[in-house]
């Protein structure tokens, strides 16, 4: 099985941050989120870069967590962040300082949200399908999408979609405010890159003291909700439900859940 990878390409004060597990529809093994944590590291620590753009190589952005490997880490209780890294899901330790413009194709689950959620503006192609699914598998959503979603969208917009684990389209996305512009396929990550490329352009100190105020104001009651995140995960791990939802989705059917 092909492990996970991220591309860095450089383009003046803009860094573009590509996943690229494409064979596996971009699931996020552990290597994979490592090299994430590490790729926005480095974006926070040059100075000479001033915007990140983050994309996803092949036809989709992510199916998700490649949930075999990250049963360890939801019992743990704890996402493993490398020395150099940063939390790309902004939840522990150091949120980066500077915007991110993020550009979407394709399947977009799970985590793929939560990380769209974590970013300052984003570009979705006409093919995007977004799916908040972990209620199907009996757990919850850990990476932000419960703390985010409603700010984002409004209570019942991101509940229509949290407790359903319905998908839904582009179209959705935009008419919610969950995406700020949709591009044909395709197109989406030059039109990120572009938009990037405005931002790098005006003054940095500037853009990161608007980002930081704009923070200010949602900064404590999101660092006290993210702190229960995976502290309210831990037991669910240990139900029959999570049991049943593993099994149901390496067997490619619905769950049949008993609360229990």
């Amino acid at each position: 099985m092909s492990t996970g990878n991220v591309t860095l390409e450089r383009q003046g004060h803009v860094l573009l941050i590509g996943i690229d597990r494409a064979a596996k529809r971009n699931a996020f093994d552990l290597v994979l989120w490592e090299k994430l944590c590490l790729a926005y590291g480095e974006l926070a620590r040059d100075d000479e870069l001033r915007v990140g753009v983050l994309h996803a190589h092949g036809d989709h952005f992510t199916g998700g967590l490649d949930l075999a490997q990250w049963s360890a880490v939801f019992q743990a209780g704890k996402f493993p962040i490398p020395d150099g890294g940063l939390d790309p899901l902004g939840l522990t330790g150091p949120q980066i300082h500077k915007p991110i413009v993020c550009a979407v194709q394709g399947i977009c689950f799970t985590i793929g949200i939560e990380l769209m959620l974590a970013t300052d503006l984003r570009i979705a192609a006409t093919s995007a399908r977004f799916g908040q699914i972990e209620i199907k598998r009996g757990i919850y959503p850990v990476g932000g999408a419960t703390i985010r979603l409603p700010r984002e969208v409004g209570w019942a917009n991101a509940m229509r979609w949290l407790l359903t684990a319905d998908e839904f389209d582009a179209g959705e996305a935009h008419r919610i405010g969950f995406v700020q512009e949709v591009v044909p396929h395709g197109e989406q990550l030059v039109r990120a890159t572009q938009l990037a490329q405005t931002i790098a352009a005006q003054a940095p100190l500037g853009v990161y003291a608007t980002i930081a105020s704009s923070r200010l104001a949602l900064a404590e009651a999101e660092r006290t909700a993210a702190a229960r995140l995976l502290p309210d995960l831990q037991p669910l791990m240990k139900s029959e439900d999570v049991a049943e939802g593993l099994r149901a989705f390496l067997e490619r059917r619905p769950g049949s859940f008993r609360g229990r």
